[in-house]
């Protein structure tokens, strides 16, 4: 069932609609495999049979590099570089073990998926992973740079162009242009009274009380200077 998936994996997907095998599907079946494996490991009559034990130890190595494999496909896929070369490293770890112990038990390993296929499978995979990861970062890079344009225009001016500034999260963020220039508003018009420029006043010196030469009190002087009559 294993190298069916594996097979259909590798196939590019001919009707996009209909759903294919993921990575995530051979880790779930490789996961069942395992835990039968432990199980296998803990037979009562079987704890003492050396071989067995041998044999049940070197099929969990095989099967742990092939999980350890498809765990690392899924993270290529959503683009996690650093953890897909980890498990890679982990999957080639596991493989040389497996090759170390496979000299007495080489009858072992006919029915298990070939070890020396996937080092070669996870070596051009290493390679492709370090060529998309630098990809990856130079078009992040130039995207980061585009973005990160110096513009003295306000916030306030340009919501609608998106652009890293750390300087808006700073101490004197360019938010708005303070002070704000001045602008032409409508507003209340103003009247002048002119009319009482041209007013002439009735003389009124026998009505009001006059200083005399002695620094008697006079009366209030009358003007007609744009202030009230009688005024100062």
């Amino acid at each position: 069932m294993a190298h069916t998936l594996q097979a259909k994996l590798k196939e590019p997907e001919a009707d996009e609609s209909k759903r294919g095998p993921r990575p995530q599907d051979l880790i779930r079946l490789y996961d069942i495999i395992l835990q039968s494996l432990a199980e296998l490991s803990t037979l009562q009559g079987l704890e003492d049979d050396h071989t067995f034990q041998k044999e049940v130890s070197l099929k969990t190595l095989v099967y742990k590099a092939n999980r350890c494999f498809f765990i690392a496909q899924s993270y290529v896929l959503v683009k996690k570089w650093s953890e897909a070369l980890v498990l890679y490293e982990r999957v080639l770890k596991y493989a040389k073990e497996v090759q170390s112990k496979t000299k007495n038990l080489k009858n072992s390993l006919e029915d298990l998926p070939d070890v020396q296929e996937l080092i070669a499978e996870v070596n051009a995979e290493k390679y492709s992973l370090q060529a998309a990861a630098i990809l990856d970062t130079e078009e992040t890079a130039d995207v980061g740079s585009q973005q990160q344009v110096k513009d003295n225009t306000p916030l306030c001016d340009r919501l609608e162009t998106f652009r890293l500034e750390p300087a808006l999260v700073g101490k004197q963020p360019n938010l708005v242009q303070f002070p704000p220039d001045f602008q032409p508003i409508p507003c209340k018009p103003l009247f002048f009274d002119l009319a009482l420029n041209h007013v002439a006043f009735p003389a009124l010196d026998d009505k009001v009380e006059q200083k005399g030469k002695g620094g008697e009190p006079q009366g209030p002087e009358v003007t007609t200077n744009n202030r009230p009559w009688g005024g100062r």
